[in-house]
């Protein structure tokens, strides 16, 4: 049997705040972080975004910084230094510096867009990573995945594989991404973004509401975190990716990338559609994906849809981000034993799932869905630990 690869640690920064404890407090309370832009510099200003509710200049004195970090960057270091210090690894001298794995799409471009024509130094991924490790004593090396809006899952998933195959007994992974105006330009560019605060699955939804926030996770092998007594918060239990390559950014009608990551995920877990508890769906709030999820979602749970709902009109679709941040949120749903309720549905579409209004119930597996243009989809499972 393989060892087990538990969570130990967990931070989270977006629209709804930063931290857990604030980000859950927002999804108890059915408190969405969209609203108009107040940070970023744009023409754009008409648009509802889940912007994280304090600028630079606060989180570098929060953090103890000078200015000139890219916003991702000042965003990733605070999730991640919540992450490092539930697990107790800030401080501690005797364990052997792991490695960080980050996804991002944007990286440093909000700071080339004040410079250009010129560059900024951290203006590509690696380097706004690197941005982020370097503030760590603990971290020995960063690796950078950029798989548009699956970024962030497939640095989970990558990161459980360094573990799974013997090369380290622990990684730090995740993701960050900030608002831009070449993100939020893009995005109107393809006539998706709602002017209206996003209701996914809804018969009206008429796009998204891009959000921006990073997250982390602090992946363990079991025999390492018990060894050192850590408080285990979860289980990853399986995970798939898979790319239909359908088109550039539509998804297929019948959703068949996703339907294979997800069918990928439950046979590396050993679970079965029946054992799922709860799904947090990637739900954008747009026409083609709602519609294909739904369809892909139909077929591997048949009938017998468990709780499904889409965070993203809480925090807006943070893109890269969005695989990590709405890990944490299922690993609160499975703490908290809450299925977390849907935001702004109130029409069904014959072509769309129902999401769940939210309930209190015993969740044990989770599956989180984050799919990317392209068709790079990912599916994670989290699961409730049991030391036995």
């Amino acid at each position: 049997m393989k060892e087990r690869i538990v969570i130990t640690g967990a931070g989270v920064v977006s629209a709804l705040g930063c931290g857990k404890a604030d980000n859950l407090a927002a999804l108890k309370a059915c408190r969405t972080g969209i609203a108009p832009v107040r940070f970023l510099s744009t023409s754009l200003k008409d648009k509802l975004v889940g912007e994280v509710p304090f600028p630079n200049e606060w989180l570098c004195e929060r953090l103890g910084l000078s200015e000139g970090f890219p916003r991702s960057s000042l965003l990733g270091i605070m999730a991640l230094q919540e992450a490092l210090k539930q697990a107790c690894l800030l401080s501690e001298g005797k364990i052997e510096p792991f490695p960080l794995v980050s996804g991002t799409t944007v990286g440093g471009m909000d700071l080339t867009e004040k410079c250009f024509p010129s560059f900024s130094k951290y203006h590509d991924w690696g380097a706004s990573t690197e941005a982020i490790a370097s503030r760590f004593s603990v971290i020995s090396s960063s690796t950078t995945v950029s798989t548009a809006c699956s970024s962030a899952l497939n640095a989970i998933l990558f990161g459980a594989n360094l573990i799974r195959n013997g090369l380290y007994d622990r990684v730090a992974v995740g993701g960050a991404e900030a608002l831009s105006n070449f993100h939020l330009n893009g995005f109107n560019s393809l006539m998706i973004l709602d002017d209206k605060p996003c209701c996914p699955f809804d018969a009206s939804r008429a796009g998204l509401n891009l959000g921006e926030g990073a997250a982390y996770l602090i992946l363990e092998k079991e025999s390492a975190a018990l060894s050192r007594e850590a408080q285990v918060l979860g289980i990853v239990s399986g995970g798939g990716n898979a790319c239909d390559a359908f088109h550039q950014t539509a998804s297929s009608e019948n959703g068949e990338g996703a339907f294979l990551a997800m069918g990928k995920a439950l046979t590396d877990s050993g679970l079965t559609a029946a054992d799922i508890d709860y799904v947090n769906a990637h739900g954008t709030g747009t026409v083609n994906n709602d519609a294909s999820e739904s369809a892909a979602l139909c077929r591997v749970f048949g009938d017998n849809l468990p709780p499904i709902s889409s965070t993203k009109a809480y925090t807006g679709h943070t893109t890269s981000a969005s695989g990590s941040i709405e890990a944490v949120f299922c690993l609160l749903a499975i703490q908290e034993g809450i299925v977390f309720p849907q935001l702004n549905f109130t029409t069904p579409d014959p072509a769309c799932i129902v999401p769940t209004p939210g309930e209190q119930k015993p969740v044990v597996n989770v599956l989180c869905n984050s799919f990317g243009f392209g068709g790079n989809d990912s599916s994670l499972i989290l699961s409730r630990y049991d030391k036995r």
